[in-house]
């Protein structure tokens, strides 16, 4: 009796494992499906915390990861469906950990934040305080709060978040914040950028349109501070990865600031004929800016060692009133910058939050009266393949060849 128990026993236990699999075959979990660093390994980790919403291409494979729990990110995208390249970077070990009280660093192709970060008109100190890191808390709307789906479809989600804020200043800021993202078919992009892509060459497109409105009962002044739309991109980097801004160079006044967080060394930023070479290998924290009047509303990167190369689009305005963002209160802060771009790295203690780079893109200040609206769009695009196709989209978007890029920094 003893023995044919034990039989029964092992042969449910076989039956039961075997369910098991078969379910684990069709589980969208964290399971080894898809080496890490594709789109695949991204999906799956975030769908076992998150109901993602996934934007896809017709007869292509672009796809995009967004999130509503997650502050309306773009997450990541690819251009080559699940097994392609993951284009953004995504912080794995935020998930988990408790609330961060300075940041909450899920990571994100594009998240919206809302400036300005430092001056008179801080949103991310409280009034008095001194402009260190230990006083610096991003506005809990933006940082992990979750944002509403308003309307979504195959290519296209809205999002909205009201939110609350102060600045340094003590204004009280009362506003909402919407959000479209939408997939650009093969088409719209080369229509955005004028060219005909060799067939050879994988994109994918992304459009974001932001806006805020004012919803409080007092107008927004250059006394009482506004706040302003932020879109920042972030990457994962390689040691060959170089951004590259293209500039105005007929105009007065510096470039670029390039100290906010310490001088960048001369090894790792330098300029040439209009365009502005900036290394981005995640091992050296830095970062940039340039004010409207030097911008072309356009910036990107090439990472030579995986062979991607990404512009980024943006609005300008170039006499429009930007924000100052820097860390202290003693400069005028209605002289900021437009786009920005930051290199990650390891801090004093030898702590390190990535490592990933980032391109920015912000508007003027929204100095708006209530029920006024202001926008600002931001768009994103990869291109990965053959190399002379690749070289010619920069040459004809940024102004520079592949060579060029790559040896800017050498």
């Amino acid at each position: 009796m003893k023995f044919w128990t034990e039989c029964i026993f092992i042969i449910g236990l076989v039956l039961v494992c075997s369910c098991q699999t078969k379910q684990n075959k069709n589980y969208s979990g964290d399971i080894p499906s898809f080496k890490k660093g594709t789109f695949g390994y991204d999906l799956n980790f975030l769908k076992n915390r998150d109901s993602v919403i996934l934007l896809k291409g017709n007869g292509d494979r672009s796809l995009v990861i967004i999130s509503a729990k997650y502050q309306g990110k773009v997450f990541t995208s690819t251009a080559d469906g699940d097994t392609g390249r993951s284009f953004g970077w995504i912080n794995y070990k935020a998930f988990n950990a408790a609330v961060d009280p300075h940041m909450n660093a899920y990571g994100g192709e594009d998240r919206l934040w809302l400036g300005p970060e430092g001056g008179k008109f801080a949103l991310f100190f409280k009034q008095g305080t001194k402009m260190e890191f230990a006083n610096w808390h991003t506005p809990a709307a933006f940082d992990h709060e979750s944002w509403t789906v308003i309307a979504k479809s195959d290519k296209r989600v809205s999002l909205t978040k009201d939110m609350s804020l102060a600045n340094y200043k003590g204004t009280r800021l009362d506003l909402k914040v919407e959000r479209t993202i939408t997939l650009l078919p093969r088409a719209d992009i080369e229509k955005a950028f004028g060219i005909q892509l060799d067939i050879t060459v994988k994109t994918v497109g992304i459009k974001t349109d932001n806006t805020i409105t004012n919803t409080g009962a007092k107008a927004w002044t250059t006394q009482t501070g506004a706040p302003c739309l932020w879109n920042l991109d972030m990457f994962t980097p390689s040691s060959k990865v170089v951004i590259v801004i293209p500039y105005h160079d007929n105009t007065g006044g510096k470039v670029a600031t390039t100290d906010y967080f310490g001088q960048i060394p001369p090894d790792r930023v330098t300029y040439k004929k209009g365009h502005l070479f900036f290394k981005a290998d995640g091992k050296s924290r830095g970062k940039l800016g340039m004010p409207a009047a030097r911008t072309k509303a356009i910036a990107g990167s090439y990472d030579a060692a995986n062979n991607v190369l990404t512009i980024i689009l943006f609005d300008v305005t170039n006499k429009g009133t930007y924000l100052n963002q820097e860390w202290t209160p003693d400069k005028n802060p209605l002289q900021g910058d437009a786009v920005n771009s930051y290199n990650d790295g390891p801090l004093a203690n030898g702590t390190q939050m990535g490592p990933f780079y980032e391109i920015e893109s912000v508007s003027p200040g929204a100095f708006l009266k209530p029920g006024e609206k202001l926008a600002h769009q931001h768009c994103i695009f990869h291109f990965t393949g053959n190399k002379a196709g690749l070289n010619s989209i920069a040459v004809k978007t940024l102004g520079v060849s592949l060579s060029d890029i790559r040896s800017a920094l050498e």
